[in-house]
């Protein structure tokens, strides 16, 4: 049963032991000024059927991803979660565990962490990776510290095309002063050149490929030049599908990469909870934030899994945490798992070429018609286009006839108005040749 009332009988029960007469009383230490008088005014109490037809007319309102044409993306993408990942993450021996403090008990719970581990190292093109973060977001806040930590330097760049969401939380957690963080100003038409800022005091520079505009970025020389000068090189992919098409960033030079794995096995969920992906170089590890996993045997020989180098503030003191994220996604982490082993490395490659053969009909489409311009040379199933008219109002338009056309910038980016009429669109291999022609005829009429 989902919900298991009290009688009054179990009440008075609960309450003789605890060795108080009314549940008031369980209140008589907070001052009376603290007290809620009168009473919140909520309605009255409901049947329970009569409360599950409000909570439905409630989510009806609501429009869902899969309810016509979309192209929302800018960090976040719709794509097709077989059913198994959700038949497999519901069983009870994964929806119900937590952590793993003890690994005698909680050998299943480990072997997937490491797999999952395994998984995003080869992915990334990195030595080692770790159980999982909160998100995309955080996990580049954290890697911006972790590089503070390995350098023993302050200031750190980050490129005009991150994220402006990651860009607001590496800022939040990161930020001591303009000096020590140094955020350059986006640009749709390509980025200005992060290499110019780099010198002797740098700790990392932060570069995202896609970047938020869609564009691939050199990954390699950017390698090169933050190498020469004793920094370390960050890669932020929000897109991890972007992968199976892209070389790894390991191989092309970077130190540490972290990224936004709801595109594997996570649906959209009207914004989470995701997983935040993180892998470094195994020379690294002892500054790398949050759990890892670790394989040994047992004292009889056979294979086993333990949580190791564990460096957060749970246990070890506080003052010689690497973070104080608290927890892991395991549950997302597993469905990541679980879509990305139901794949398969050809698998993973031709979703990827099919995203991309998508995004390529998307972008042919949009330069057909008249009023857009169409802004990258380069892109893996994300684009962004200049409008004819402000992006925000064309927008709401196509949204009134039932298409989510995409993200303007500027609901992002508002203190920058030469961005108004830029919108970042995204294509999967979800999006139909009708989804397009649709979002191509109502663009034309919405925009003459």
């Amino acid at each position: 049963m989902r919900y298991l009332p009290h009688s009054d009988a179990d009440r008075a029960e609960m309450l003789g032991v605890i060795g108080v007469d009314t549940v008031q009383d369980l209140f008589r230490a907070v001052p009376e000024s603290a007290l809620d008088h009168p009473p919140i005014d909520l309605p009255d109490h409901q049947a329970e059927f009569a409360v599950e037809a409000h909570m439905r007319a409630l989510a009806g309102a609501n429009r869902a991803a899969g309810d016509g044409p979309f192209f929302i993306g800018a960090g976040a993408y719709r794509h097709h979660v077989p059913a198994s990942v959700d038949h497999l993450i519901q069983r009870s021996e994964w929806l119900t565990a937590y952590t793993p403090y003890q690994p005698e008990v909680s050998q299943g719970t480990l072997q997937m962490l490491f797999e999952f581990q395994t998984q995003v190292a080869n992915l990334t093109g990195m030595d080692v990776a770790n159980a999982s973060m909160y998100d995309g977001s955080t996990a580049t806040a954290e890697a911006v510290l972790m590089a503070r930590r390995l350098t023993r330097r302050q200031r750190v760049v980050l490129s005009g095309g991150l994220h402006p969401q990651y860009r607001d939380v590496v800022r939040t957690y990161a930020g001591t002063g303009d000096d020590e963080l140094v955020c350059l100003p986006s640009s749709p038409e390509g980025q200005r050149d992060i290499i110019s800022e780099l010198d002797e005091t740098t700790a990392a520079i932060v570069v995202q490929t896609p970047d938020f505009y869609g564009h691939l970025r050199d990954v390699k020389s950017l390698a090169d030049a933050a190498h020469e000068k004793g920094a370390l090189l960050i890669v932020v992919v929000t897109e991890i599908l972007s992968l199976g098409l892209l070389e790894a960033p390991g191989a092309l030079g970077a130190d540490i990469v972290v990224g936004e794995g709801q595109s594997l096995g996570n649906a959209l969920s009207f914004g989470g909870p995701y997983v935040g992906l993180m892998a470094t170089r195994s020379n690294f590890v002892r500054q790398m934030p949050g759990r890892l996993c670790g394989e040994t045997v047992d004292a009889e020989g056979r294979r086993g899994f333990v949580l190791t180098l564990s460096t957060r503030e749970q246990h070890i003191r506080r003052e010689k945490a690497t973070s104080n994220i608290c927890t892991n996604s395991g549950l997302c982490a597993l469905a990541f798992s679980i879509h990305l082993g139901l794949l398969g490395e050809a698998g993973l490659k031709r979703l990827a070429r099919l995203n991309h053969a998508r995004a390529i009909a998307l972008a042919d489409a949009l330069a057909r018609v008249p009023g857009i311009e169409v802004l990258n040379q380069t892109f893996f199933n994300e684009m962004t286009v200049r409008l004819g008219k402000p992006a925000s109002a064309v927008v709401d338009a196509l949204a009134a006839r039932g298409i989510l056309a995409g993200l303007p910038v500027s609901r992002l980016e508002p203190d920058r108005p030469e961005l108004d009429r830029l919108l970042v669109l995204a294509a999967t291999e979800l999006t139909t040749d009708a989804d397009i022609a649709a979002l191509a005829k109502a663009l034309q009429e919405v925009l003459a």
